[in-house]
């Protein structure tokens, strides 16, 4: 295996020149550079990163760990961060939790005992302090929060308007026409569930209408329970609702799947709105109307945010950026008409 010191001497440059145009860390004259990176492709030349990372007390990796990889709107948050780092020369480690807060804790551990860089995390459901958390930005690695902010925790974090798209789904239903209005919503020890949560009922009290307790449907933000909280609702028989707001596209999923097979028609018979629908292309007949949270964009300004806390020595506030939500009708919530 070629070593850095055969890359200089084929080069023709000393192994600073040569360490310089690897690593960035010294401007080279074009000339130089060109001459580093011929020898480098002739002798298929490959850097060690552990030898790297020692020198520089950098590993060039960031970690994102995710609750749920089978839910589409995690992957596009990993393109939007990939986007970035990959431009800023770090590679990107990804890590699946299930959801379940104690492989949040093991996914941490790892990740602090590898040093990696800097570390995009979407926190799991549950009651817990986030000690886990502090003590990966007590060990000096940045921690930015996407799309879940925990509380109690002074930590950077990306999110979207949940309160805001929430509020303006059930408002439109209610300028529909429908009163009797039902969500099937996520675990409440999240905040953007219960910021979605409080959206639908700040639309119902603003317009004056009632909230029935038994039509606001909790769970967690998984198909099979947007079937079963659904189902909950539905298979009693008359009365029911007549417009149903799923607070995330999974829970919209299962929903649909069990509207189906109760021979509900929408929205002749239910009108139907969703957060994160647009997901999904229009395949639904009809189709979704759905709250839209940029995705991609939240992994983009997670990751900018990121490589500013790797570039800034000193210490500052946590930031907490809020991107807006966009309300997209579609065919599942028009007033039916014959």
């Amino acid at each position: 295996m070629p070593t850095i010191k055969e890359v200089a001497k084929r080069a023709g440059v000393s192994i600073g020149t040569a360490s310089h145009v690897l690593n960035g860390t010294v401007p080279v004259s074009e000339r130089l550079r060109k001459k580093v990176e011929s020898a480098v492709a002739a002798l298929d030349y490959s850097p060690s990163y552990v030898a790297r990372s020692l020198a520089t007390s950098r590993t060039h990796t960031i970690a994102a760990v995710i609750p749920d990889i089978t839910n589409p709107f995690f992957p596009q948050v990993i393109r939007g961060v990939e986007s970035i780092v990959s431009k800023a020369g770090y590679s990107i480690l990804t890590f699946n939790t299930d959801d379940r807060i104690e492989r949040e804790r093991e996914a941490l551990a790892f990740l602090r005992s590898r040093r990696v860089d800097g570390i995009l995390l979407v926190i799991a459901p549950g009651r817990n302090s986030g000690s886990h958390i502090q003590g990966v930005l007590n060990a000096g690695i940045p921690v930015v929060c996407l799309d879940r902010i925990p509380s109690g925790l002074s930590v950077d974090s990306v999110s979207a308007d949940n309160f805001g798209g929430a509020k303006a789904a059930v408002c439109h239903l209610i300028s529909q026409g429908h009163r009797d209005i039902a969500i099937l919503t996520g675990p409440l020890t999240l905040r953007n569930a219960r910021d979605r949560l409080k959206g639908y009922k700040t639309a119902l009290r603003e317009a004056g209408i009632p909230i029935s307790p038994e039509w606001v449907a909790t769970g967690d933000f998984h198909e099979e329970t947007g079937a079963r909280l659904c189902r909950n609702i539905f298979a009693k028989g008359k009365p029911w609702p007549s417009a149903v707001f799923a607070s995330n596209n999974l829970l919209m999923l299962g929903a649909l799947e069990t509207l189906a097979q109760l021979g509900l028609r929408c929205p002749a018979d239910v009108a139907f709105v969703s957060f994160d629908g647009a997901i999904f292309p229009d395949v639904f007949r009809p189709t979704i109307t759905t709250v839209v949270q940029a995705a991609y964009d939240i992994g983009v300004c997670g990751a900018q945010l990121l490589l500013q806390r790797l570039s800034n020595k000193g210490h500052s506030d946590p930031v907490r950026i809020e991107l807006p939500t966009e309300l997209r009708i579609k065919e599942s919530s028009l007033l039916h008409r014959g």
